[in-house]
């Protein structure tokens, strides 16, 4: 359904409607700020090390580094403005959708290839939303992210205002795709706006603090704080939300990559649910048509009543099914927004148990460790397609199932045949019962007559599993072997119906696998999962990152120790010299200081 979608349908315009900026051309004109707003603050960033370029350009100060746009890894800070970012960037996802975008016509083996530099284009037209959040250049990074924002949010605003309607969902269609959009680019605005005025305060030392992470994030610090410390010996009472519904741990955070797949998870879902009443509001119109057609047919040769019988039938089936498809709309929506929370509580529970040390949950065997680093990239990507396709498959089954209680219930008490519905359901609850009854027999006699007493009565919760009566237990075998055949075949069904039924519920949720015990590495996404844990793990233990922040501590204080002798040469200002250097005017001050030294020099 969605890669059969064109792109109009994501950039509408009507047939009377002719906006002066096309949404799709701007993205691609948008590209050339976007490099230059690379360039400037690739240009600002600061390498790690040095290069030998440095020392043949020593004004450049080790500039041109890379620009991190997000940390998918460690990030803590800036969640809510990045997820905003990501939350602009929904139309634009939801492009990539649609198979109309493909700016040239390629064979069927190459749309990947192409797939992928559309990708990349909408990639590069957005980074500059992030790279403008994270650079440390905040002052420059907020001009130009405040102009770029601003283009687009003036962009989108002027095509909703001279083409509000479209041809796809009618009146305001423009307004119904971008409004989320539009509101992330406001929130982004504003954001950029504070940052400038924040740090131009800073500069011109007005008091305001400026906004400092540190490492180890605060919460990891407290989180140890609260190892170490002794348990109370009464936890505090919780109340009904805590108990029932989620439960704030203040020494836990989730990483900004969490929080961003979420809310583009919820955006992307509501610009696909309305596409898919769109496509729900064709299908019905077809059908109608078709009725209307058999209607036409019937009446110009009066023909038998089995064929009007067969309108009247389709007729129902119309009319139940968009009944039912409507109900079932709002039920799976609710399964599918509860699905991206119910994710983030198993995300905390997952990695508060591997924290503590606990990794017997995990199939370790089915994901390398190797995998882990491309999990990182993949998951958040494949955590929002899983939700819409697990969208739409929850929605076509529920349908499914409703007709057929329609069907079953509501449609022979409409007709009057509500007696006989009635004897046939009773029919059936009784032969499930007899079934039923059997298999709890078998139990109840097993447990009675075939297993011997218990050893202690008083602590034995069950009795041990030792045969008694052999000779009757063999019998009972023998006499109940060829019924439990035929109930054999009803539980095989039954088994069937709870593997699709479970299976259709949880495709969304990557973060439990449909597979059985022994077969998850063939859930890609369920390894996806298991990596993403298992990087994260690594990477933001608390107890792990605080331990590293007191070896690095050590080790600086050590180094300073060691090198205090030298500290005349420490070269404290941005102008920098070569290591070599500097190596070269502590040999000379070696020297001075000791010239018998010069004896052991190895001759050049």
């Amino acid at each position: 359904m969605a890669t059969t979608i064109s792109a109009e349908t994501w950039a509408p315009k009507n047939k009377t409607c002719k906006s002066s900026i096309d949404l799709q051309d701007f993205l691609h004109y948008s590209l050339v700020p976007s490099v230059a707003i690379i360039i400037v603050l690739s240009w600002l960033e600061k390498r790690p090390s040095r290069r030998p370029i440095d020392e043949q350009w020593p004004l450049r100060k080790r500039q041109c580094g890379i620009v991190i746009p997000l940390d998918f890894v460690g990030a803590f800070h800036n969640r809510w403005s990045l997820a905003f970012a990501f939350g602009a960037t929904a139309n634009k996802v939801m492009i990539l959708f649609s198979e109309g975008y493909l700016p040239v016509q390629v064979p069927q083996w190459a749309q990947a290839v192409v797939i992928l530099i559309c990708a990349l284009e909408v990639g590069l037209s957005s980074y500059p939303f992030f790279a403008c959040l994270s650079t440390h250049f905040q002052i420059t990074g907020a001009v130009l992210g405040f102009l770029y924002t601003g283009s687009w949010f003036s962009v989108i605003v002027l095509n909703t205002v001279q083409c509000p309607h479209g041809q796809v969902v009618g009146e305001y269609e423009t307004i119904i795709f971008y409004w989320p959009s539009l509101l992330c680019l406001v929130f982004l605005l504003g954001r950029f706006i504070h940052i400038l005025v924040r740090e131009l305060w800073v500069c011109l030392r007005l008091g305001l603090p400026s906004e400092e992470t540190s490492f180890p994030g605060i919460h990891q610090v407290h989180y140890v704080q609260q190892l170490l410390r002794k348990p109370p010996k009464q936890q505090p009472p919780k109340s009904w939300i805590q108990q029932v519904v989620y439960k704030w741990d203040p020494n836990f955070r989730f990483p900004s990559r969490m929080t961003c797949m979420a809310g583009l998870a919820i955006i992307c879902l509501y610009m696909f649910i309305v596409m898919e009443l769109y496509v729900k509001k064709h299908v019905l119109h077809t059908l109608n048509n078709l009725e209307e057609n058999f209607e036409m047919l019937v009446a110009a040769r009066n023909t038998s009543e089995v064929l009007a019988s067969a309108v009247k039938h389709l007729q129902e089936f119309i009319d139940v099914t968009e009944d039912v498809w409507i109900v079932t709309t709002f039920t799976t929506c609710l399964t599918s927004v509860s699905y991206v929370f119910h994710i983030l509580a198993c995300y905390r529970k997952h990695m508060k148990r591997l924290w503590a040390g606990e990794k017997q949950f995990l199939p370790l065997s089915s994901c390398k460790l190797s995998h882990s680093v491309a999990a990182i990239a993949r998951y958040s990507g494949w955590q929002i397609a899983y939700l819409l396709w697990g969208y739409l498959i929850i929605h076509i089954v529920s349908t499914v199932f409703g007709v057929i209680l329609v069907y079953s219930f509501v449609l022979p008490i409409k007709h009057g045949q509500g007696v006989e519905m009635v004897k046939s359901l009773g029919t059936g609850i009784l032969t499930v019962g007899i079934m039923v009854g059997l298999m709890v027999l078998q139990v109840a006699m097993a447990m009675r007559f075939f297993l011997q007493p218990k050893i202690l009565l008083d602590k034995d919760k069950e009795k041990p599993l030792a045969l008694d009566n052999r000779r009757a237990f063999h019998n009972f075998n023998y006499f109940f072997f060829f019924y439990n055949v035929l109930l054999g075949l009803s539980a095989c069904l039954f088994r069937l119906l709870c593997s699709v039924v479970v299976g259709a519920w949880l495709i969304a949720r990557i973060d439990r696998t449909i597979m059985p015990k022994g077969y998850e590495a063939a859930d890609m996404g369920f390894k996806t999962w298991i990596g993403m844990l298992l990087m994260d793990h690594y990477h933001t233990n608390p107890t792990l990152v605080c331990f590293c922040r007191i070896l690095v501590a050590q080790s600086r204080a050590r180094h300073q120790q060691r090198t205090a002798r030298y500290h005349c040469f420490s070269n404290d200002t941005d102008f920098r010299v070569s290591k070599k250097a500097k190596i070269r005017w502590h040999l000379v001050y070696t020297l001075l200081n000791n010239p018998n030294l010069s004896t052991f020099r190895k001759p050049k």
